[in-house]
């Protein structure tokens, strides 16, 4: 029997995680999926915890080519993982914001308002399709 196929040269470990951290999301990362579920209406479709390449991106839209990233505290001792992680996501075409845990949680309404502007920006960028 043919084994499933893994997404965008991921292995079936990175899969795996991906999994199991979509089970146990951070406080942050509940409160952010409960604003980009808000976006499904505007025709914007985010996924948790999305696997590409080496990496798991925290949220993920395709249509927008969006990375959203909810960085805790282990993000302060990993600056340099993180500008190198966020390079080849970029070099790769991806957007990627970054909110760090307690900008979460203390404005939650300006995470909301960059986010709604990113897509905003994405929707007028986007080339026209022909008729």
């Amino acid at each position: 029997m043919e084994s499933k196929q893994r997404m965008r040269g991921t292995t079936r470990e990175i899969q795996h995680h991906a999994k199991e951290l979509r089970k146990r999301m951070t406080l942050a990362e509940r409160i952010v999926w409960g604003m980009l579920r808000k976006h499904r209406q505007r025709g914007f479709y985010f996924r948790r915890q999305h696997p590409v390449g080496r990496f798991i991106l925290d949220f993920y839209c395709a249509q927008a080519k969006l990375c959203i990233e909810i960085d805790g505290p282990i993000h302060d001792e990993q600056r340099e993982r993180d500008a190198e992680r966020t390079a080849w996501l970029e070099a790769a075409g991806y957007r990627v914001i970054r909110f760090r845990n307690d900008e979460v949680m203390e404005l939650s309404h300006s995470v909301y308002e960059r986010i709604q502007a990113a897509l905003e920006e994405q929707r007028t960028n986007r080339p026209k399709e022909p008729r």
